[in-house]
């Protein structure tokens, strides 16, 4: 069993994606004064497949479990992976994402923000399912460190109320 550093983002449905860029470009110059080597802040649309191929690589999907979704149901694809139709969840994949990728060791992290869906439609458009994220901005990773530097990382999201939910296994 390993232990991890879990944490979990929000930020209204407002907010800007050009406001969260923002944010993540001072943590990011935050990130590289800790050593961290090389950074990068992406902000853009998961809209082609290759895209959406990509959001799943940073982290990017939301779990999305409803009735709805069971037996026959034919969820737009672009919206949806993995779709279980037995058990009516599928993963929802973002529309958009805000992110850093910090890089220590060879080894990736990321932090930041997935616009999702607010409803899962069918093929016809016609409404499946409710995300329950209401247009939110949302992202949950882990790392599994002990290293403080994380840990300063995720302190700027909570001063700025970004945050969720933190979890640290270490403690």
């Amino acid at each position: 069993m390993s232990l991890s550093y879990l944490y979990e983002f929000t930020a209204p449905a407002e907010t800007s994606a050009a406001t969260l860029e923002e944010f993540l470009r001072e943590v990011e110059h935050e990130a590289k004064s800790l050593g961290f080597n090389p950074t990068l802040v992406i902000n853009g649309a998961f809209d082609t497949p290759e895209r959406r191929e990509f959001s799943r690589r940073l982290g990017g999907s939301f779990i999305v479990e409803d009735e709805r979704l069971k037996g026959v149901a034919i969820p737009v694809p672009d919206q949806l992976r993995d779709h279980d139709h037995v058990s009516g969840e599928g993963r929802l994949i973002p529309e958009h994402g805000v992110i850093l990728v910090l890089t220590e060791g060879g080894a990736e992290t990321c932090f930041g923000f997935f616009k999702f869906p607010k409803h899962v439609v069918d093929i016809h458009n016609a409404v499946l399912a409710e995300t329950g994220l209401a247009g939110r901005w949302w992202f949950r990773d882990f790392v599994d460190s002990p290293d403080p530097r994380y840990r300063k990382i995720v302190e700027r999201f909570v001063a700025a109320g970004y945050t969720k939910h933190v979890k640290d296994e270490f403690a």
